[in-house]
């Protein structure tokens, strides 16, 4: 599973030529899908108005949703100083779950803001998309 983090996701908006080419690249493939997490997107929309209403035009997109459950694991994630809500939120879904089994990769504008361990790709590294 492929993550944008809220700097993944301003970046693509804004026409972020190697986000842009893996968007297409997974529109055209079936069943492939970035994932955005609920918060994510709600702070990248409160940084700049329009940016959800051009992200979720694009038919690759999927919100991964802030329920109960992720609630009380972002909410433990906040006061153990792991980060704000939309990064947490961001690392929630990087975690295992029952629905996907594979290795999830985090998108990210600053792989710092993320603790060792989590998968995570800067999306200015030269190599993001074997380049």
């Amino acid at each position: 599973m492929i993550i944008l983090d809220t700097s993944a996701v301003k970046a693509l908006v804004r026409g972020h030529k190697s986000l842009n080419l893996l968007a297409g690249n997974m529109a055209a493939t079936a069943g492939e899908r970035l994932s955005v997490p609920a918060l994510c997107l709600m702070r990248a929309e409160s940084e700049g108005q329009g940016i959800s209403g051009s992200l979720l035009a694009l038919s690759c997109v999927e919100v991964d949703p802030f329920d109960a459950v992720a609630a009380v694991s972002v909410g433990t994630m906040i006061r153990d100083g792991y980060g704000g809500a939309d990064t947490c939120h961001a690392l929630y879904c990087a975690l295992p779950r029952a629905e996907f089994t594979g290795m999830s990769i985090l998108l990210t504008g600053d792989e710092n803001a993320y603790p060792p361990g989590v998968v995570t790709v800067d999306i200015d590294s030269p190599g993001m998309l074997g380049f």
